[in-house]
């Protein structure tokens, strides 16, 4: 019988058949009332998964993060499908998994709905809700699973079945006494006790397996939580996201639009491409000084390239690719492998190590066009991107120095909450285990002496090695992935760079893949939403506006502003014959940091009334004060 070891190094051996309830019970009544999975040797499962083996194991209760997460798939999975059939008999379901905060489901309605219809759906889900059905379990193989739900006339599921190599061990979650059942990988809640508040929150249009070519579906969206505090804040969350939508605000601001003709891409307008630029002079500064040598490389690029660096193979799908003269070119959706070809011209010593290489790469990834979402997810962007090549042991000081400049930059943009995330080897990859294992060592080991803690976040890693992923944290708690340092042993073996080191040998250097920003379209989306618009002096397009009450002011308003100009300041005047109430309420809307309120009595004493965004408190400042504190708020030397 199997030998269970338990989270406290407890070993107990069982003399009869068990599972997760059994287990749960031998540990204590009131774990077994809180259980809702099990964890066998890192894999969850049902509670009624039998044990057949020894194993590492490990409860999941209703309050863990696991518990959550399977909370909100049984949700979706058992409470909204079922209340969908009971309300609309002739809908037929598709896919259902869970997503970060919450869960959704594709249906094909045979009329669409709207949002309007989400009160009844949620009156029917709580009324599922409150009869507690247990969830029982059950395997079919493909034949009887095929036939099960091509009697309920359930096209996708049978679609799902069909397109599945395996041919038994299809689960089946069935809630009791109910005629309902659904396909579904689980692991289920035992019974829906456990199901948490939730709500349905919005509702959009998702093609089949993402293809335009395949018929539209609706995508009902909603979220769930162990309580109504976490769910009433999460609510909230979303009302304060909405408001600081940069797609929104990016329009009402005149920083950019988008439109079909040339969708996933950006129409920068002058406003917005200031942002654009101030950032990337920030950043190629701030490079330079760290060592980094700025290069630029082709965006049409012969397939024969990507085929030998493993890209073509890995991202083809994603590639957009012409053909010419009888070749295959692709569009670059990564600079790396052309960075090795850099590398790769001339003969490179030891002493030249490590080489930072950096490009403001532009790169274009065919993304569906279903996935696409304002700055956030385009499918042409600049990438911060830059290569460090070096030897093995010079990865702790490579990895030391590029944490150290990342954490200033985060600083700099006002983000001071940053967690580092260690992405081990994904089960697609290239290189062998002995490869990885090394790769995989040198950065823990990196990171661990540079001295940062970090979470695991296992099977995530890069195809061709491990990564350290850099979280930040915005203003109203949400988190975005943004820089990335990955250790890559493959590609300069794939691509042969090498270097000659000191005893006359060659060598492969390592290659170290790094970003900050990540790509500067999202780390813009990122900074107008954290900031709701009010980006700091430095980053605006406009920091300071004069604003003149009468006709006799103008002149003194247009000398001010030139010299402001002069020592790089962004400055308008608003000369128009309007009341001052009126200018300052509309220059507020356009999110200018400062303005300065010229009247006789300011031009007479050589002065400027100056209101801050945000308050509206005026400070009377002599010229000198004034233009001192522009310069330190826009960061002028």
């Amino acid at each position: 019988m199997p030998r269970i070891l338990f989270p406290d190094g407890r070993t107990q051996s069982f003399e009869k058949e068990i599972n997760g309830f059994v287990i749960a019970e031998s540990i204590s009544k009131s774990l077994l009332k809180k259980a809702v999975a099990i964890s066998v040797n890192g894999k969850q499962k049902d509670l009624c998964d039998v044990i057949t083996e020894d194993a590492e194991i490990n409860i999941i209760t209703k309050d863990s993060d696991e518990g959550l997460e399977i909370m909100r798939h049984t949700l979706t999975a058992q409470v909204l499908a079922k209340a969908i059939k009971t309300i609309y008999p002739k809908a037929k379901l598709a896919i259902g998994p869970t997503i970060e905060n919450g869960f959704y489901y594709d249906v094909l309605f045979e009329k669409p709905i709207s949002i309007d219809d989400f009160p009844a759906i949620e009156k029917e889900m709580n009324s599922i809700i409150k009869k507690g059905s247990q969830i029982e379990k059950s395997y079919k193989n493909k034949k009887q699973v095929k036939e099960l739900f091509h009697s309920k006339q359930e096209i996708y599921k049978v679609k799902i079945i069909d397109e599945s190599e395996q041919e038994k061990d299809f689960q089946i979650y069935e809630q009791k006494d109910s005629n309902f059942f659904d396909l579904c990988r689980g692991p289920h809640l035992p019974s829906l006790k456990f199901v948490g508040p939730f709500k349905l929150t919005k509702l959009s249009g998702a093609y089949w397996k993402g293809d335009s070519k395949n018929e539209m579906l609706q995508r009902i969206y909603g979220t769930a939580w162990t309580n109504e505090k976490d769910l009433a804040n999460y609510l909230n969350q979303i009302e304060e996201a909405e408001k600081r939508d940069h797609r929104k605000l990016g329009k009402e601001l005149g920083l950019f639009h988008f439109q079909e003709q040339a969708a996933g891409s950006v129409f920068w307008h002058p406003k917005g491409w200031t942002i654009y630029q101030n950032i990337m002079m920030y950043i190629r500064k701030k490079l330079e000084k760290a060592g980094y040598k700025e290069v630029n490389t082709p965006q049409l690029v012969e397939s024969s390239l990507w085929k030998d660096s493993g890209h073509w193979d890995k991202f083809r799908e994603q590639m957009f690719t012409s053909e010419s003269e009888d070749k295959t070119l692709a569009i670059k959706p990564m600079n790396c492998p052309c960075h090795v070809q850099i590398f790769r011209q001339g003969i490179k010593s030891y002493k030249q190590l490590p080489l930072r290489m950096s490009e403001f790469g532009c790169c274009h990834r065919n993304e569906p066009s279903g996935a696409l979402h304002g700055l956030m997810r385009l499918r042409s962007f600049v990438q911060d991107d830059a290569h460090i090549f070096c030897t093995e042991e010079q990865i702790i000081s490579e990895t030391s120095e590029f944490c150290k400049l990342l954490m200033e930059v985060y600083e700099d943009f006002g983000f001071k909450d940053v967690v580092i995330k260690f992405s081990d080897r994904p089960v697609n990859r290239a290189g062998s285990d002995k490869v990885w294992d090394r790769a995989e060592k040198s950065l823990t080991n990196a990171v661990e002496i540079a001295g940062y803690n970090y979470e695991l976040n296992p099977g995530e890693g890069a195809f061709y090695g491990p990564k350290l992923e850099f979280v930040l944290r915005d203003a109203i708690g949400r988190d975005w992935q943004c820089g990335t340092l990955q250790v890559d042993f493959v590609l300069p073996e794939r691509l042969d760079a090498s270097y000659i080191g000191e005893d006359g040998k060659k060598y492969r250097p390592v290659m170290l893949h790094r970003a900050i920003l990540g790509s500067f379209e999202r780390f813009i989306g990122i900074l107008i939403e954290n900031y709701s618009g009010r980006l700091p002096a430095w980053l605006s397009p406009i920091q300071v506006a004069l604003a003149t009450i009468n006709s006799d002011c103008i002149n003194y308003a247009e000398e001010l502003a030139n010299d402001l100009k002069k020592i790089n300041v962004k400055c308008i005047t608003d000369i128009r014959n309007e009341k001052l109430n009126y200018k300052i309420r509309e220059l507020s809307n356009q999110k200018i940091n400062f303005i300065g309120i010229i009247g006789d009595k300011e031009v007479e004493n050589k002065q400027v009334a100056l209101r801050t965004l945000g308050t509206k408190n005026q400070d009377v400042l002599s010229v000198e004060d004034f233009i001192k504190k522009i310069k330190i708020s826009c960061r002028i030397a």
